[in-house]
């Protein structure tokens, strides 16, 4: 597949009428460098946590809210997984084509060998349904459905669920 950039995303978006909005921003790395920018959805937007086992055999990606703090060991446990630490710049940049601080579920439309498995955390269909990520570049944020990203995934194949991450389980879409 070509290279998703934020204009091809847009175009995907707009193609399959699909709600949307943009907001463009200096390019930031950190949630702190986030909280200096007016979002129209700041209860919306979401961090994203690229982690794999200790072997190097299962990635998983992680979008929780900015303000909610991700226990891997909880998730690992959850998920029964080998223990978990935060991927590397080179297997992010070789798995989803991106570099720190884009990290996002649009990367996964890079991930051709289906090698990561994506977590959404259920808050994110809390009313008004509305999750911030990046559209494969840090420079902007893109505001779209939680049930549209989880359906555009789904449908690049990408294996994608949705877990309270509170809880710890997993959980349906609707």
């Amino acid at each position: 597949m070509n290279k998703m950039d934020k204009n091809k995303i847009c175009s995907y978006l707009k193609n399959k009428n699909i709600w949307f909005e943009i907001t463009e921003h200096k390019p930031v790395f950190t949630m702190k460098e986030l909280a200096d920018i007016p979002f129209p959805y700041p209860q919306a937007d979401a961090k994203n946590l690229f982690v794999r086992d200790d072997k190097k055999q299962h990635y998983y990606l992680i979008t929780a809210k900015g303000d909610r703090r991700v226990n891997l060991k909880k998730f690992q446990q959850a998920l029964q997984t080998r223990r978990l630490s935060f991927a590397s710049e080179s297997d992010l940049m070789e798995i989803m084509g991106l570099p720190p601080g884009s990290v996002t579920p649009f990367g996964l439309l890079h991930d051709t060998k289906h090698l990561v498995q994506s977590y959404i955390d259920r808050s994110f269909l809390d009313d008004p349904g509305i999750i911030g990520v990046h559209p494969n570049d840090n420079t902007a944020t893109l505001w779209i459905k939680t049930k549209d990203l989880v359906l555009i995934l789904q449908e690049f194949d990408c294996a994608v669920q949705v877990i309270d991450l509170i809880n710890q389980r997993m959980c349906d879409l609707i």
